[in-house]
C-alpha cells in the first residue's frame, strides 16, 4: 500500500461565490474526489472556477453508506475534499462523521477555513462574543425545543441557532416565551444581494416573521441575559411605563397589556414586574 491520502475539509461560500479562498480552489482542483452534500449545488461553484474534479454525494441520507468507501479511498492514497452546500462542513451537517472516522482510521485531516454563517451572523449581531453557544437547528418537537431552551436559559453567553424559514417565527416565539425580554437578531440571505439583518425583541421578531414569506435558512442570534444592574434598571422602566399608562386613565390590565406589546415581554412577566416592589 502506498502513502495514505488525506481528507481536506473545505469551507465554501454561504452565498457570494467570490468568497471562496484560493486554498480551497486549489484543494478542489487537486483532490481525487469531492464529497459533496449536494452535487448540484457544488457544481455551480466548480463551473464558476473551471474545476472538473469528480464528485460523490455525501449527505445525511448517504453518509453511513459512503463513509467506508471514502475511508478506503484515502487509505489507498487518494485525497478527498469534503464540502457542504454552504459554509464550513461539520457544523450541522454530516461532515463531522467522516472527519471522526478519518481520524480513527489514522487518515490525515486538514481543515481549510473560510465562510461560516453562524460566525458571520454573530459578528453582524453586535452581541457579546466573549462566550457563545452554537446550538445548530432547534428540535422540531415543541416539547423537546422547550426543554432545550430551558436548559440553556441560565448561560451567560450569546446563543446562535440555524433555522428553516417556515419554522423561524415559531422558534423565536418559543425563545421569547422561555427567555422573555431577550434581544435577538435574524440574519438571512447572508452575503447575497438581498441580505437582511433584523433586530429587536425575540417576541416582536416572531410576529414580524409570521407575517412574511421567507426563503432560505436563517441564523438566529440571541443576546445573553441582562446583568443584574441592567435588569434592575429595565424592570424599573417597565414599572414606570405601566404607572404612566394608569395615570393616563388606562386600566392596570390594559396598561400591562400595552407595555407587554411595546417591550415584547410576556404579559405575565410584565404583571410580575409591575407588582414587585
Amino acid at each position: 500500500m502506498g502513502d495514505r491520502g488525506r481528507l481536506l475539509v473545505c469551507a465554501t461560500p454561504i452565498g457570494n461565490l467570490g468568497d471562496v479562498t484560493l486554498r480551497v480552489l486549489d484543494a478542489l482542483r487537486e483532490a481525487d474526489l469531492i464529497a459533496a452534500e449536494d452535487t448540484r449545488v457544488t457544481s455551480r461553484l466548480l463551473r464558476r472556477y473551471g474545476i472538473e474534479t469528480p464528485m460523490r454525494r455525501y449527505d445525511a441520507h448517504t453518509a453511513s453508506k459512503h463513509s467506508a468507501g471514502l475511508i478506503e479511498r484515502m487509505a489507498s492514497g487518494q485525497t478527498v475534499a469534503l464540502v457542504s452546500d454552504a459554509g464550513t462542513p461539520g457544523l450541522s451537517d454530516p461532515g463531522e462523521l467522516i472527519v471522526r472516522e478519518a481520524i480513527e482510521a489514522g487518515i490525515e485531516v486538514d481543515v481549510l477555513p473560510g465562510p461560516c454563517a453562524a460566525i458571520t451572523a454573530l459578528i453582524f449581531s453586535g452581541a457579546p462574543t466573549r462566550a457563545f453557544y452554537f446550538g445548530g437547528f432547534l428540535p422540531r418537537k415543541t416539547g423537546d425545543r422547550h426543554k432545550l431552551l430551558e436548559s440553556i436559559k441560565p448561560l451567560d453567553a450569546t446563543l446562535v441557532f440555524y433555522e428553516s424559514p417556515h419554522r423561524a417565527a415559531g422558534a423565536l416565539a418559543a425563545i421569547a416565551d422561555v427567555m422573555p425580554g431577550r434581544q435577538a437578531v435574524v440574519a438571512r440571505e447572508l452575503t447575497k444581494i438581498h441580505q437582511e439583518i433584523l433586530r429587536g425583541e425575540a417576541k416582536g421578531l416572531a410576529k414580524m416573521l409570521s407575517e412574511r414569506t421567507l426563503k432560505g435558512e436563517l441564523v438566529l442570534v440571541i443576546s445573553p441575559p441582562l446583568e443584574e444592574a441592567e435588569r434592575a434598571f429595565d424592570e424599573n422602566s417597565i414599572r414606570e411605563a405601566v404607572e404612566r399608562q394608569i395615570s393616563d386613565g388606562v386600566t392596570r390590565s390594559d396598561a400591562i397589556r400595552a407595555v407587554a406589546k411595546e417591550t415584547g415581554l410576556a404579559r405575565s412577566e410584565v404583571y410580575k414586574i409591575a407588582h414587585e416592589r
